[in-house]
């Protein structure tokens, strides 16, 4: 396998995991200067203790951003079709990362083939039961000991494709030491006809919600998250005390929604997150009806149990609220159809309840100007009722099950 050197042989004596790419995959330069806190972390199980700004969140040491050092890691499963677009994606970058590390969790495919030869370092799980959490996990328990305060690890899924601005933006609201993790908002990559079409919406919707809010969203998802090291090693020395669920590492494998549930975490450790506008990425969208209510369904479910986990707390009050509303909505979208079968049975014609009209008014408008940024033919396609609503209903019909299977705790299913 070529010279073995220190690292790599830290890499092999994890149960598990193997590398194959030995002559890339090497220690990372180590920081000029450690500050004192890193030296006794480094040096013992000394806790690295946040400075606390002025609203009470925990602030970071701050760096000097032209010297941070960023880490990929794409965890992958049989990506062969994406992957390469992934990687070219990082080559691409305004601020290239210093390392892109692919992931390739029990391949069955040329994932990890393709992803060498587009210039990324590879590592092969053996017997991750785990799936992307357990990956990841396998590889941060190696990096994170090696990693001081002017490192950052950007996790990213296979399937996406970042904007060039990305990591450059990403690592500048990083340097400040004001953020603990700064993540992207996406589009949907084209493909999947109608389903793919709502999906794309679906996403304008979301990341119009996060501008308007200037960045704050409730959860750092999976397609691509920049984490300060620091921050992560906080989290994994809180599941250690027993201050967060979990065993002592960065990702909770136990859970179905580890991006929501380690979002959960940095909150309850008082860190501040990040969406900003200029971290934009494409990923891929769920290209049948099943595979997409398969997703919705393992979200909503994970979701529920990550705050079941976490209890009634300030951090989760909003989440819970979120719940809340779901419910009512559940509850109005099937009142809604009820009520119009009824009297469509009854009387043989459409009653319009000055009620429902009034709801069928604020529907509409609200799903034609939630898609003026994908122009004017998506808006009038939005503007037809009974399009929008079938994906509505369908979405309303995934979280009612997930309600369902969580309150009755049937088998989860990834």
């Amino acid at each position: 396998m070529g010279a073995v050197n220190g690292y790599v042989a830290a890499c092999k004596d994890l149960d598990g995991f193997l590398v194959v790419q030995s002559e890339t995959l090497r220690r990372p330069p180590q920081p000029d200067h450690v500050p004192a806190i890193l030296d006794r972390e480094r040096a013992g199980p000394g806790r690295h203790r946040a400075a606390k700004g002025a609203d009470g969140r925990r602030d970071l040491p701050e760096v000097d951003h032209a010297r941070m050092r960023v880490t990929v890691l794409v965890p992958a499963h049989d990506e062969e079709d994406q992957i390469a677009e992934t990687i070219t994606s990082l080559h691409a970058q305004r601020r290239r990362p210093n390392r892109i590390i692919v992931i390739a969790d029990n391949c069955t495919d040329r994932t990890a083939d393709i992803a060498q030869a587009h210039g990324a370092e590879v590592i092969r799980t053996v017997g991750n039961r785990h799936k992307k959490a357990g990956a990841l996990n396998q590889v941060l328990e190696v990096l994170l000991p090696l990693m001081g305060s002017r490192d950052a690890v950007l996790v990213m899924d296979a399937d996406s494709a970042l904007d060039p601005g990305f990591v450059h933006h990403a690592v500048l609201r990083l340097a400040t030491g004001r953020l603990a993790a700064v993540g992207g908002t996406f589009t949907g990559k084209p493909g999947g006809g109608l389903v793919g079409m709502f999906q794309r919406n679906e996403y304008a919707r979301y990341a119009r919600d996060v501008r308007r809010l200037h960045g704050k969203a409730l959860v750092l998802t999976g397609t691509a998250t920049l984490f300060r090291a620091l921050a992560l090693k906080e989290v994994v020395r809180a599941r250690r005390a027993g201050r967060l669920p979990g065993r002592d590492q960065v990702y909770d494998v136990r859970v179905l929604t580890e991006d929501n549930e380690l979002t959960l975490a940095l909150l309850h450790l008082r860190f501040r997150i990040l969406c900003p506008a200029e971290c934009t990425l494409t990923t891929e969208v769920m290209e049948t009806w099943k595979d997409l209510f398969k997703q919705r369904l393992r979200w909503k479910r994970g979701a529920l149990e990550n705050l079941t986990d976490y209890g009634w707390t300030r951090v989760t009050l909003p989440y819970w609220g979120r719940q809340l509303l779901s419910l009512v909505g559940i509850v109005v979208i099937f009142a809604y159809l009820g009520a119009t079968a009824w009297s469509i049975a009854v009387t043989g014609t459409l009653d319009f309840h000055p009620l429902w009209v009034a709801v069928t008014g604020v529907f509409m408008i609200e799903r034609i100007v939630t898609v003026r940024s994908r122009g004017g033919g998506q808006m009038a396609v939005a503007g037809l009722l009974f399009v929008e609503m079938i994906f509505d209903v369908f979405l309303q019909i995934a979280q009612a099950k997930a309600f369902w299977d969580a309150a009755w705790r049937r088998e989860r299913k990834w």
